[in-house]
C-alpha cells in the first residue's frame, strides 16, 4: 500500500522494536489502520512517534568517585 508501512517497517525507521511500535499504537500515540491481522501506519504519522516528548528512561546520575582511603603510618 502506497504511503503505509507495517509495524516492523516502522520500528526499523524509528530505531525501536516492533513490540514498542505496537504499544504506541495500542495506547493511541501512533495512529494505525487495521488491515486484517496487520496494523498499517501512515508514513506521515511516524513523526508523531519520533517527536514525542520524554522518551526513554532518564539517565542515571553518576556518583562522584570515591576518595582513596587514607593510609596511616605505622611505627
Amino acid at each position: 500500500m502506497e504511503g503505509y508501512m507495517t509495524t516492523t517497517e516502522a520500528a526499523a525507521k524509528l530505531g525501536v522494536s516492533s513490540a514498542r511500535v505496537r504499544q504506541l499504537v495500542s495506547d493511541g500515540t501512533l495512529p494505525a489502520q487495521k488491515f486484517g491481522p496487520v496494523n498499517m501506519i501512515k508514513v506521515s504519522d511516524l513523526e508523531l512517534a519520533r517527536n514525542r516528548p520524554g522518551v526513554g528512561r532518564p539517565p542515571k546520575v553518576k556518583a562522584a568517585p570515591a576518595k582513596p582511603a587514607r593510609k596511616h603510618k605505622t611505627a
